[in-house]
C-alpha cells in the first residue's frame, strides 16, 4: 500500500487505499454545510460521555448524540430509554449516503468537535454489535480535520486524510480489525466541526 502524505486544506490525498477507505468530496454544497452545521449544533441533544481509562473515569473531549431506528440496540454509553428519533435532516443525509455506500444504515452517531482541543483518541470501531467487517459512512460539516489511521501491528505505518466540509468517507474492509484511527488535538485555532458516522447495529 502506498503511504499517504499530509496535504493542503483542500484536495484528496494521493494513493488513497481504496480497499479500506473511499473519499467523496463535495457531497453537500457550502451553503448546505453551513445550514446543517448550525442546525446540528443548536438542536442536537448533546451529551459528554465518561469512559474508564487506566482505572480512572475520563470525560471524552467532544460531545456526542445517538440516533437510531426504534428497535436498534444502543451499544454506546449514551444510555437512554429509547434512541433519539431520526430528524428530517438526518434521514435525508442517510438516504443520500446509502445510495453511494450501497448499505442500509439503522443508526448514526454524531460527534461535535467544538475547537482544536476536542478530539478522539486512537481506537477501532470493532464492537461485536457492528459485525466483523463493518461499513461505516462518515460525513463531515465545518472545520477541516485530519483523519489518521495506523496499522495495529506496526505503528510506523501511518496514513492521513483531511476531511473537508461536505465530504463523505466510507470505512470498509478490514480497517476496523487491523487498523486504528483518530482525530488528533490541534495546536492551531480550529472552528466547530460536526461529524456523522452512519452504522449498522446488528
Amino acid at each position: 500500500m502506498e503511504q499517504l502524505s499530509f496535504f493542503p486544506e483542500a484536495g484528496q490525498t494521493p494513493g488513497l487505499p481504496v480497499e479500506l477507505l473511499e473519499y467523496h468530496p463535495g457531497l453537500f454544497t457550502e451553503k448546505e454545510c453551513g445550514l446543517l452545521l448550525q442546525k446540528f449544533i443548536i438542536q442536537s441533544p448533546w451529551q459528554q460521555k465518561v469512559v474508564r481509562m487506566y482505572d480512572k473515569e475520563v470525560v471524552t473531549p467532544r460531545l456526542c448524540a445517538w440516533y437510531a431506528d426504534q428497535e436498534t440496540y444502543d451499544y454506546t454509553s449514551l444510555r437512554r430509554s429509547a434512541p433519539n428519533k431520526w430528524t428530517p435532516e438526518l434521514m435525508a443525509i442517510k438516504l443520500k449516503v446509502e445510495k453511494i455506500a450501497k448499505v442500509k444504515f439503522n443508526s448514526v452517531l454524531l460527534n461535535y468537535y467544538r475547537d482544536g482541543n476536542d478530539s478522539v483518541a486512537w481506537h477501532s470501531d470493532n464492537e461485536n454489535a457492528l459485525g466483523k467487517y463493518p461499513v461505516i459512512a462518515s460525513v463531515s460539516f465545518g472545520q477541516v480535520r485530519s483523519f489518521d489511521i495506523r496499522f495495529k501491528e506496526d505503528h510506523s505505518e501511518k496514513y492521513s486524510i483531511r476531511l473537508e466540509s461536505g465530504s463523505l468517507m466510507i470505512m470498509k474492509g478490514n480497517l476496523q480489525q487491523d487498523w486504528e484511527h483518530r482525530i488528533a488535538k490541534s495546536t492551531r485555532p480550529m472552528n466547530a466541526r460536526v461529524n456523522l458516522t452512519f452504522r449498522v447495529v446488528i
